[in-house]
């Protein structure tokens, strides 16, 4: 069966299990084929290996000392050049083929017309990409997919000095963008950037954002929607390396592209099959410029689950990064869990830092739209105390570190949580150098 009468079959609910097996055996066997010929890197690495369990795994450490090398071709076959940001190591290459680019959007294209149709109906809107573009996938793999929707797109991430926020407001309000896509603490950073520039968010007809890039908890998404009064939905969640791993859906939830890729969760400290939650470990089943094999992506996730929405692909929870766990209260916490507790039930903030302080004393900082804040100050203090055991004092409209206004760019983490209990580290560092360039007030 080729890609596109599975994927045909896929969409349509008929594939069996048997379908499932032979489809993962061929394409496993076409790709490790692939990267033993034309991989210098996966020549070496994979060795004599013939049983799937024990071919090691790839890290984001091979990837950075190897580069080039694990390429399956050269650069000259590879339809266009992407690299990483390069923020926290040296940035390597992500080359796409024609072919990793039709089977990854392929996946998004279907998403964003099953989310569109639900809002709209059968009129597309206009969509604002708010994402880096040069040596990025983000604008080419939005672009490409609005284009194939037949709906009409602007490139305006404020933060590009050819565009800035003065000018993406003034679009947004012109060209009567409905759809944003964005990361979720662009969300945030935009709806400040309006007031600071004398807009009234009423003014905007923005029905929908499509978030990605860092996570966004469901109480986040909740916030943004009573700041912006628009639905706060999974754009996908994918990286540079990984193309598209997982689309969004109407239910708010994410949805593997499973033609695409072998799937394990592992207990990240013993590298065993995890039950539960686990880091995500990926195998590519595109045959393209740079498939990775086993690849550890350093993503803590829950795969499993149902839902209604009719879209296809095994459900995928994103919790956080393995190397983001917070020691707190006599725990290890991701920021996601310390986030929903601080923003469960608050409404209208613009934006927030937690700050932790030797002995677990935490300090929250909130920015806040007007209204009483008492309510939410006293939700705050009692979450924080019943969830990780630790008192809390919360600073409301306090003037925030510039550093939370990065978000993901960076590190989420490096973004929203302020540990003195250690000292700065080469991320917070990059971090705090990004955030000069993402002022709102341009």
């Amino acid at each position: 069966m080729d890609h596109q009468e599975l994927c045909r079959r896929y969409y349509a609910d008929q594939l069996s299990e048997v379908d499932w097996q032979d489809w993962y055996a061929e394409r496993l066997s076409t790709v490790l084929r692939h990267v033993r010929k034309k991989s210098d890197f996966y020549r070496r690495h994979l060795g004599d290996h013939t049983e799937f369990g024990e071919l090691p795994f790839t890290t984001k450490a091979d990837l950075r000392r190897e580069m080039h090398a694990v390429l399956s071709g050269g650069v000259d076959e590879a339809a266009i050049y992407y690299e990483t940001t390069g923020t926290t190591g040296p940035p390597t290459p992500c080359p796409r083929s024609a072919k990793d680019i039709e089977w990854s959007n392929l996946h998004v294209e279907r998403s964003w017309r099953d989310m569109f149709a639900h809002h709209f109906g059968e009129r597309m809107p206009v969509i604002g990409l708010m994402g880096p573009s040069e040596l990025y996938a983000f604008g080419d793999t939005f672009g490409d997919v609005a284009q194939r929707l037949g709906a009409c797109h602007a490139k305006i991430w404020p933060e590009s000095s050819r565009v800035g926020f003065a000018k993406a407001l003034r679009l947004i309000k012109e060209l009567n963008v409905e759809v944003i896509a964005c990361a979720p603490t662009l969300c945030l950073n935009l709806a400040k950037a309006a007031l600071h520039h004398g807009y009234d968010l009423g003014e905007f007809g923005v029905k929908m954002f499509l978030v990605l890039g860092e996570i966004c908890t469901p109480e986040f998404a909740a916030n943004v929607k009573s700041i912006w009064g628009a639905d706060v939905l999974p754009g996908l969640y994918g990286s540079q390396e990984a193309l598209a791993i997982a689309t969004g859906c109407v239910r708010n939830r994410l949805h593997l592209s499973d033609p695409n890729y072998l799937v394990e969760v592992i207990d990240p400290d013993t590298l065993e099959p995890a039950g539960g939650a686990g880091e995500l470990c990926l195998t590519m089943l595109i045959d393209g410029i740079k498939p990775l094999i086993r690849y550890r992506t350093g993503d803590l996730v829950r795969v499993g689950g149902s839902c209604d929405c009719g879209m296809p692909g095994r459900l995928v929870e994103v919790i956080g990064r393995v190397d983001d766990r917070i020691a707190l209260g006599g725990g290890r916490f991701q920021p996601s869990e310390i986030e929903s507790a601080v923003l469960n039930g608050v409404t209208g903030c613009l934006g927030y830092q937690v700050e932790i302080d030797p002995g677990d004393r935490v300090t929250v900082r909130l920015e806040l739209l007007d209204g009483d804040a008492t309510g939410a100050v006293r939700g705050i203090v009692r979450r924080l105390r019943e969830r990780f055991g630790v008192g809390a004092d919360i600073a409301v409209d306090a003037e925030l570190d510039p550093i939370t206004n990065t978000g993901a760019f960076v590190s989420w983490k490096a973004a929203r949580i302020k540990d003195n209990r250690i000292g700065p580290d080469h991320v917070v560092e990059a971090a705090r150098e990004a955030a000069a360039r993402h002022s709102y007030t341009t």
